[in-house]
């Protein structure tokens, strides 16, 4: 891909777009509630879960008891205000991609919602590689919501399908994964929100 796909129409500082907090879901609640039974199916039961750009919710089961749930996100007063998150990072990943956290940390990482916005995807997806442990899942799960003017020209440009095709891009050209795998997990296609999942397992 060109440096031309991961453009934006607003190239102001991403820390200035999210310094106000958005205390709010950014798909509807039938979305919201097949999100956290995916999430339910696919994380580790008693694990350390990564949640990547993360806000005021992250989506995950609360009848599940996690270890551990790490929030790396833009805005302090959303991940403050997360129930779920045992731990918050800010961190820009547009302007260091690179993760704060040692090799082999995590039993999964989620990436909710917001995949669209990452302008270094292939780098970003090369870290969280190197920060999951052996056979440990990533699920990249995305809606046709954002905010236009911070999302890749290239994500502006496709349709959902398309979509599933440049995450899975993300998985192989950052190495690290096995072959990632495609699901439509929309709760009631044409009345609710549409949900698409992406997901591989760290390679051993």
């Amino acid at each position: 891909m060109n440096p031309e796909h991961f453009s934006r129409e607003d190239e102001e500082s991403d820390r200035r777009f999210y310094e106000t907090p958005r205390l709010v879901t950014h798909i509807d609640e039938a979305a919201c509630a097949v999100l956290a039974e995916f999430y339910g199916r696919l994380l580790p039961e008693g694990g350390e879960i990564l949640d990547l750009m993360s806000s005021c919710v992250s989506h995950l089961p609360v009848e599940v008891d996690y270890h551990s749930v790490t929030g790396l996100g833009m805005n302090e007063v959303e991940l403050m205000t997360n129930p779920q998150l045992t731990a918050a990072v800010i961190a820009d990943l547009n302007k260091i991609p690179t993760l704060p956290f040692s090799d082999a940390s995590f039993d999964g990482c989620v990436i909710s919602v917001s995949v669209q916005y990452l302008v270094h995807p292939t780098a970003i997806f090369g870290e969280i590689a190197r920060v999951l442990r052996p056979g440990a899942p990533c699920a990249v799960t995305f809606s046709n919501r954002m905010f236009p003017t911070k999302a890749i020209a290239a994500w502006r440009a496709f349709g959902d399908e398309d979509h599933a095709r440049l995450v899975g891009y993300y998985f192989t050209e950052a190495g690290g994964f096995e072959e990632p795998v495609f699901e439509d997990i929309s709760p009631f296609p044409g009345e609710t929100d549409p949900l698409f999942a992406v997901m591989a397992e760290r390679a051993d």
